[in-house]
């Protein structure tokens, strides 16, 4: 046999509420962190391309002006391909053998591509953007053709 209850009428009908409620407080974070990790893998995977092409242009120039124009040309194509940031982007030469001259005949060349990843819907406000940042980094190694002639 049912009992009425006067407080079981007023729950009538929470429940749904509640669910679309909790449902929407937790969806929104992870859509955003969805959408924050995309862009990165998205920054980090366009670094990782251009350290490595442009590490194989400068291995495989002729000369040291065939590698700066290669490079130039590579890393503009990267940065509109991928969406980086211009002003963000750095690109770090080094040869090994330690004191070697970058490039230089039979060295191994280290090609470093860091760029940084604003987080999306953050505000410029009190420089709210910059501590939003996601830094990243690529590396590519390639040895250089012993072929390689300086200008």
């Amino acid at each position: 046999m049912h009992r009425w209850n006067p407080s079981s009428e007023n729950e009538r009908g929470s429940a749904a509420l509640e669910f679309i409620l909790v449902g929407v407080v937790l969806l929104v974070p992870l859509v955003y962190l969805v959408v924050s990790l995309g862009l990165i893998q998205g920054q980090a995977l366009g670094a990782e391309a251009g350290a490595r092409h442009i590490a194989r242009a400068l291995s495989v120039a002729e000369d040291a002006d065939a590698a700066r124009a290669g490079a130039d040309r590579i890393l503009s194509s990267v940065v509109d391909e991928y969406g980086l940031d211009p002003e963000s982007v750095r690109v770090a030469l080094e040869c090994r053998p330690a004191g070697a001259t970058c490039p230089e005949a039979g060295a191994t060349l280290v090609v470093t591509l860091t760029t940084t990843v604003t987080l999306p819907l953050v505000p410029p406000v009190l420089g709210l953007d910059r501590f939003a940042a996601v830094p990243v980094q690529a590396s590519a190694v390639q040895k250089v053709s012993r072929f390689w002639e300086p200008e």
